[in-house]
């Protein structure tokens, strides 16, 4: 401990620090209550897409995007967007679904 007394102490002289690790838990609380479905994923490749979308979801969350309005919006655009722009979708670069084009009649 005496090692790490340093590092032990540094919320003393920084407020910001919170003293305990609550707010990291009750953030995983979420993924860690659907553990049991994860184990009928079906097959490697299924469990592979169900973490992918895990960590798509957690990181729109995690950038204050709505994750099923930026996935809905995603998957409406991906097709026609030239991959160059794909960054674009990125959650931390989205800037919210795109308004429909009137179609002419």
């Amino acid at each position: 401990m005496l090692k790490r007394w340093e590092g032990f102490t540094s919320f003393l002289g920084d407020g910001r620090i919170c003293l305990t690790n609550n707010t990291a838990e009750r953030a995983l609380r979420g993924f860690a209550l659907g553990r049991k479905s994860w184990l009928f994923a079906g097959s490697d490749r299924g469990a592979d897409r169900a973490a992918f979308m895990a960590t798509m979801i957690m990181t729109a969350k995690l950038n204050d995007v709505d994750p099923q309005a930026w996935l809905a919006d995603v998957l409406a655009r991906i097709a026609d967007m030239p991959t160059t722009q794909l960054a674009e979708l990125l959650p931390w670069n989205w800037t919210g679904p795109r308004p429909m084009m009137a179609l002419a009649s």
